[in-house]
């Protein structure tokens, strides 16, 4: 009995501080989730507005997306490719359509994935923290017939 006392007093100390460092830990994932998250959601808002410099601010400067539709050959496009597509006006997309649902998959330190799905297309990204901030490096893009 004497020896019960310190291994419950020990087995709480363990306890809180295996409590404590699992929230904090998902405080940090939390807030990083929401940064990326953001980032994403910038990164569509500026495709549908025609807005380049909001994209800019979104793009890691090696950013490279392939385009899977159906039989047409995989393509490619540029962060420089993507900025002259966006300047060159808003989508044309009916207003309707404009929605996008975005997840976060994963993060793996300055690395995460994430998934953005619109009425006609679903982008698989991968982000990358650059200066601070998380900027898209790739992305892999379904487009729906």
């Amino acid at each position: 009995m004497k020896h019960l006392a310190p291994a419950f007093a020990l087995s709480l100390v363990l306890f809180f501080n295996v409590s404590t460092t699992a929230q904090q830990a998902n405080h940090v994932s939390t807030a990083e989730s929401t940064a990326i998250e953001a980032t994403v959601r910038n990164y569509i808002q500026a495709y549908y507005t025609g807005d380049p410099h909001r994209m800019e601010q979104t793009l890691h400067p090696h950013y490279l997306k392939h385009m899977i539709h159906g039989d047409i050959p995989m393509r490619e496009k540029t962060g420089p490719q993507m900025l002259k597509e966006v300047g060159s006006g808003p989508s044309s997309q009916p207003q309707a359509e404009k929605t996008e649902q975005v997840t976060v998959l994963d993060i793996a330190g300055e690395i995460a994935s994430a998934k953005l799905v619109t009425p006609g297309w679903v982008d698989y990204m991968t982000l990358s923290k650059w200066n601070g901030e998380w900027k898209i490096l790739s992305v892999v893009q379904r487009i729906d017939d």
